[in-house]
């Protein structure tokens, strides 16, 4: 078990009760980061530093640091970090999470989201 795993990693509301992730995507993103750890991508220190950076740049902009936004903060600090490690350029980041957007408008609401190759496309 990773040092990690034996941290309760997964709630910023302080409520016990629940599920331990708000949507599947949250779970992902959790999971890629200790994957990512876990490879020897980054250490715990530039994770902790990557993450904190961007929650502050969050809470400058307004951020009303109500826990809600956890995950979003926690996915850009994955971002930034993968990219500055090389394992993906921003383009190709921009370019993946406009392919989602478009998946996502085109998607009938309770309807699973599927990637398309019509969902890429440069900008």
């Amino acid at each position: 078990m990773s040092s990690a795993a034996t941290h309760s990693f997964g709630r910023n509301d302080g409520n016990a009760e629940g599920p331990v992730f708000g949507e599947p995507w949250e779970a992902q993103a959790f999971a890629l980061a200790l994957s990512l750890h876990e490879c020897g991508v980054f250490s715990w220190t530039e994770w902790a530093a990557a993450l904190g950076d961007e929650i502050k740049k969050a809470q400058t902009a307004g951020d009303p640091d109500t826990g809600e936004t956890y995950y979003h903060h926690w996915l850009n600090a994955l971002e930034r970090i993968v990219a500055a490690k090389g394992l993906a350029d921003p383009q190709m980041l921009a370019r993946t999470r406009n392919a989602w957007a478009n998946a996502c408008a085109r998607t009938p609401h309770g309807t699973p989201i599927e990637l398309q190759a019509r969902d890429f496309f440069d900008f």
